[in-house]
């Protein structure tokens, strides 16, 4: 009997090309969602040591000037501008990755049905093997039991 042969074998190595392809994409987007968070960790970080700089020169008792203090307020608005970008931006990244993950899923289940269908058909292949062993098999036992009635007969 001919050897295994899967027809869908080309359609199934394209999928997996693409299951990984979309594995890919998905961690390139994770990284950059996680690259954007710590940049407005560092941000939110730079707005609280201006904070403290601030307070720490109110505390002082030193004179705050109307120049120092329009610099800190125009700094604080600075800042709340560039955390709201940035947290648009993570916003869109989130949206971005979701559709990675939702893309790799369906590559993932499209991909396992082919190789089930793969293993299904494997198991078919098999069982006709069996069946024509057996058969060749029942063949061969019947013509040893024909031979052997004809030599006791003689």
């Amino acid at each position: 009997m001919k050897k295994f042969k899967f027809q869908l074998e080309t359609l199934l190595k394209v999928t997996r090309m693409k299951k990984e392809d979309a594995e890919v994409k998905f961690a390139e987007v994770s990284r950059r969602l996680e690259e954007q968070k710590e940049q407005l960790q560092l941000l939110i970080n730079e707005m609280e040591q201006g904070q403290r700089d601030y307070e720490n020169i109110s505390q002082e008792g030193t004179r705050v000037t109307i120049g120092r203090l329009m610099s800190y307020n125009r700094f604080f608005a600075w800042k709340r501008e560039q955390i709201e970008i940035q947290r648009g931006i993570i916003l869109q990244t989130r949206g971005e990755k979701q559709k990675k993950l939702k893309i790799l899923m369906e590559v993932m289940t499209y991909l396992k049905s082919i190789e089930q269908l793969k293993e299904k058909r494997l198991r078919e292949y098999n069982e006709q093997v069996m069946f024509e062993e057996q058969k060749f098999l029942d063949e061969l036992g019947l013509q040893l039991t024909m031979r052997a009635r004809r030599e006791a007969a003689s």
